[in-house]
């Protein structure tokens, strides 16, 4: 909008204004004194612009400016948050695990600290409950990824992680921030309606997303069905902060049903063709992330997981050329979601071709 006010423009300006009588020629006192005075000019038109571009919400605007535009109509980024699950300590019996023991992954980029203090029994195992040390996604690990304990801990001999850490994510992104101004401003919520019930919802941290259901059971009665900031089913304490969020602020009469979504597990199978030289775990654990991903991104937005893109998604990996057998539960038919489910990984059984 400003990009005509340019140093040599303002210049230009400031020497028609000069009397006709004073020299103006480059290397004079007038035009020596006034060509600095129009490089700061033109700067201030740069920030006058940044202003328009950084003043609006919008996809151009900085983090911390949409944090300012976000908070006049209320809102505010979602803090990341820790993912959860159980370690299983092996050990001698009798060994005791304190409170705040760190594991970590084989290479120490994420590690994770035991919420309560455990001793091992005759049994020799036993499951602990433990979070990510830090807020994130990079939290969310697969089954067995778990594997160091660190410092000084005599008696343990091993440690893993049977199922996998779910939960964790990162902080708020700018474009989901966005999405929530925008749908703030662009869906008035009034009086209990859809748009009221998703905003309270997702007002809550550690929920990513809502689906609402009106009149699902009836006059006077909505569901909520929530998800993670994962795409998964919402976890169980984030429900129920959600759900306490929404009662204290429902019409009177209204009948509220607030539900993690019903989350159906992808299980595949496959036999496969690799790149000679290549090993099979890095290649189980890139396609685990893919289909993750992949089915995150379907979650309340398709009525379907299509077969095909499956096995895209496997063909896709470098190290693969091509497949021998492939079944999504079971079978090569798309599996059909139901209006409140929400697909999620499961096992994954992944074998060399002979």
């Amino acid at each position: 909008m400003f990009e005509q006010h340019t140093k040599q423009a303002i210049l230009e300006r400031m020497l028609a204004a000069v009397p006709p009588e004073l020299d103006r020629r480059p290397g004079s006192v007038v035009h020596d004194m006034l060509s600095p005075a129009a490089i700061e000019l033109a700067q201030l038109y740069i920030r006058l612009g940044q202003t328009l571009d950084w003043g609006f919400a919008g996809p151009q605007q900085p983090g911390p400016y949409l944090d300012l535009r976000a908070a006049e109509m209320g809102l505010a980024r979602k803090p990341g948050t820790k993912s959860s699950g159980e370690l299983l300590f092996a050990g001698a019996a009798g060994t005791r695990i304190r409170e705040g023991t760190i594991a970590s992954l084989p290479d120490g980029t994420v590690s994770f600290a035991t919420r309560e203090a455990a001793t091992i029994g005759e049994g020799k195992q036993i499951l602990v409950r433990a979070v990510s040390s830090e807020p994130g996604a990079a939290g969310n690990v697969q089954p067995g990824s778990i594997s160091r304990v660190l410092g000084d801990l005599a008696g343990i001999v091993a440690v893993s992680n049977p199922k996998a850490f779910a939960g964790g994510a990162d902080e708020e992104s700018d474009a989901s921030l966005l999405q929530r101004y925008y749908d703030r401003v662009r869906t008035p919520a009034t009086s209990g309606n859809a748009g009221h019930y998703r905003q309270w919802a997702l007002e809550v941290e550690g929920i990513g997303d809502v689906k609402v259901f009106e009149v699902w059971q009836g006059g006077g009665t909505v569901k909520l069905s929530l998800l993670g900031p994962d795409g998964t089913p919402a976890k169980p304490d984030k429900v129920d902060l959600a759900r306490a969020a929404i009662e204290a602020r429902r019409p009177i009469g209204a009948k509220v049903t607030v539900a993690p979504a019903k989350g159906i597990e992808i299980d595949v199978a496959a036999q496969l063709r690799f790149v000679p030289g290549v090993e099979l775990e890095p290649i189980v654990a890139e396609f685990r992330r893919r289909l993750a991903a992949y089915l995150a991104g379907l979650a309340f937005k398709k009525d379907r997981v299509p077969f095909n893109r499956i096995a895209g998604i496997l063909i896709g990996i470098d190290e693969v050329d091509d497949y021998v057998s492939l079944a999504m539960n079971g079978g090569s038919a798309d599996i059909a979601l139901e209006a409140d489910m929400v697909p999620v990984a499961g096992k994954v059984e992944i074998e060399y071709d002979v």
